[in-house]
């Protein structure tokens, strides 16, 4: 069984097999993950898209080692997740910044907590926010910062220990709409450029069409994999790009998932 599952993984990032998961509750246990399945490429962007309490999150989680899975395995770059691992950068919904830290300590601190060698990675914290448009509030504070501002943050944080995935969990759900269309281009802009492999949560359909190479539709609870959908626009995508046929085309297919009752944000 060992062999074949490498075999499986031998040429992906990430192999998630027969993956499940279960909670105990006091009302019982609570199926949240049911026999998930599939594979992340190599610098592959993936966005899993589902209705509220469908396992996303959950899932996310066990891909980052956080909490274990039930049944099932997942391997990252032919190892096995079996807790927490310094080649995974995590974003979540709200930055996480440290107020006491400046924007250039708080990218920073997953390098000072790994003891890796601090000039370069100081070199590296530079760069990066200079990439995503900081390049003068390196000496700022997060409460001097704007919403996006903060999360781009929190992003080159995810990014500065050169991580083989990078794990985001609805990062933009907190923004208003404009911020959030200007985040979704530079997180591919970010993309494009370090070609990091990415896990991307998201209750939108249009953010998950304009930003992956293929969406992970789950079911509502238990989590199970509905479809896995192939996006077929040329990047860079421009957000002129949501207004073609092409586009609709992906997004009416994703949503004839969830038919009339909805469940997930327009």
């Amino acid at each position: 069984m060992e062999e074949t599952a490498l075999l499986v993984i031998a040429d992906e990032c990430i192999a998630v097999q027969q993956l499940r998961k279960v909670y105990a509750s006091r009302g019982g246990a609570i199926l949240a993950l049911d026999d998930i399945d599939f594979t992340v490429a190599d610098g592959e962007f993936v966005a899993v898209l589902g209705p509220s309490g469908c396992g996303k999150s959950t899932l996310l989680k066990i891909l980052a080692g956080l909490i274990p899975p039930s049944d099932g395995e997942v391997w990252l770059r032919r190892t096995p997740v079996t807790g927490p691992r310094r080649d995974v950068g995590v974003v979540f919904q709200s930055p996480v910044l440290f107020p006491w830290r400046t924007v250039l300590e708080n990218v920073r601190l997953p390098a000072d907590v790994q003891h890796l060698d601090r000039a370069r990675h100081q070199a590296l914290a530079v760069e990066l926010l200079e990439l995503v448009g900081l390049g003068n509030f390196e000496q700022r504070y997060p409460w001097e910062l704007s919403g996006g501002m903060q999360q781009r943050v929190a992003m080159v944080r995810a990014l500065i220990h050169d991580p083989a995935l990078l794990l985001m969990d609805e990062p933009f759900g907190a923004l208003d709409a404009m911020t959030r269309e200007q985040m979704n281009l530079e997180l591919q802009r970010i993309w494009l450029e370090r070609r990091k492999t990415v896990v991307f949560v998201t209750h939108s359909i249009p953010e998950a069409v304009f930003l992956a190479d293929r969406v992970l539709v789950m079911t509502p609870r238990p989590g199970r994999i509905a479809e896995m959908i192939t996006v077929s626009l040329p990047r860079p995508r421009p957000l002129e790009a949501m207004t073609t046929v092409e586009f609709s085309e992906h997004v009416g297919r994703i949503r004839r998932h969830f038919g009339v009752k909805g469940g997930i944000e327009p």
